[in-house]
């Protein structure tokens, strides 16, 4: 059997700021995710994110569960970047609070208080992942705010999947279901280097259904 390099996933933060999240601050109805984070344990920030980007992040979250190889000792081979946080395991739980908190500071690699532990984390990680490791971007790469951060701080290729350029936050979340529902990777090229806009690429064919 050959052993595979460890592979880590980073999977780019959800909006804060849309109708969505007001939802989430100012619940007209106390539904599942609004109730667990409105109470002193709080919800998982990935149930959270995935309420706010829905297929989108969904599909971000199930594909890097199903296929991250940690390395030996970390506990998680999935991690969310945040905007003050840093990179988060996606089943750390976050109160109404911490969320306001996290809503205070744009994702930007200008700021500081993005910028900072967002660095800390990711070296952290890089070290753990070892020199054979492979740390992979599930997110968009057109714009700078993660990117250029997440490229100085791992030593490693940072990749990303290469039929994300072109598609929009629906068409990739859409993408990776597909591909886990066929067990099938997609494949994954150097960030650096790669060409971040492209032509739109053909609209994806209908999910199977089949459970």
């Amino acid at each position: 059997m050959t052993n595979l390099p460890p592979r880590i996933f980073l999977l780019s933060p959800a909006r804060l700021d849309g109708k969505r999240a007001h939802l989430l601050f100012h619940p007209v109805t106390m539904f599942p995710v609004a109730r667990a984070l409105h109470s002193p344990a709080g919800a998982s920030i990935g149930e959270i994110f995935t309420f706010l980007s829905g297929l989108y992040f969904r599909g971000k979250l199930a594909y890097a569960e199903a296929f991250a190889r940690p390395p030996q000792g970390l506990h998680s081979g999935v991690f969310v970047i945040t905007p003050n946080r840093g990179l988060m395991a996606p089943s750390v739980s976050l109160t109404l609070d911490d969320l306001a908190n996290l809503a205070k500071t744009d994702i930007d690699h200008c700021a500081e208080e993005f910028r900072k532990p967002l660095n800390r984390d990711a070296k952290t990680l890089a070290h753990a992942l070892g020199s054979e490791g492979q740390p992979v971007l599930l997110g968009s790469i057109a714009t700078p705010k993660y990117v250029d951060v997440l490229l100085s701080a791992f030593p490693q290729e940072l990749l990303f999947p290469g039929e994300f350029v072109g598609r929009g936050d629906m068409s990739r979340g859409g993408l990776m279901l597909r591909s886990l529902d066929a067990r099938r990777e997609l494949a994954y090229v150097p960030i650096r280097g790669a060409i971040r806009r492209g032509a739109r690429p053909p609209k994806l064919p209908p999910r199977s259904t089949r459970s």
